[in-house]
């Protein structure tokens, strides 16, 4: 049986295709949906509304950037990606909710997500008042 020439068609093969639509919808490209339900928004610190700068560095190395806003505590650490000192406040006092000051997206360790601040309502106020400490105004109506 002979071999089958290359088709000279302008078609892509299946497998671009695939990785095309898999890059259009998000998949590979670290695109990740946000939830809007959590169990543990019962920790939330009652006082959301004064919240510490979005220039406060961590509390326990100074790092000036890549820094999160424990919500249960209010207390500034910083990021997995500096010291990891928001992920061991997480380990050793069970606070799972942060607000990550780079981009105000909400995480909740103990659910492993991110959650859609702008849709779950207690989440709402704090993140337009940690959106106008960082851009010096109220942020844009959310999308529903």
């Amino acid at each position: 049986m002979a071999d089958k020439a290359p088709s000279s068609s302008s078609s892509p093969p299946e497998e671009v295709a695939d990785e095309t639509q898999d890059w259009i919808l998000g998949a590979g490209s670290g695109w990740v949906e946000a939830r809007t339900s959590c169990d543990h928004l019962n920790t939330l610190s009652p006082d959301l509304l004064h919240l510490p700068t979005p220039d406060t560095p961590c509390s326990r190395c100074q790092n000036p950037v890549e820094n999160w806003l424990c919500l249960c505590c209010k207390e500034v650490l910083c990021s997995r990606f500096v010291n990891r000192h928001m992920l061991m406040h997480h380990q050793q006092t069970g606070h799972c909710l942060a607000l990550s000051y780079s981009d105000l997206s909400v995480w909740c360790f103990c659910c492993e997500a991110y959650l859609d601040a702008q849709i779950i309502l207690q989440l709402r106020p704090i993140h337009q008042a940690a959106y106008i400490l960082k851009f010096g105004e109220a942020p844009p109506l959310p999308q529903l």
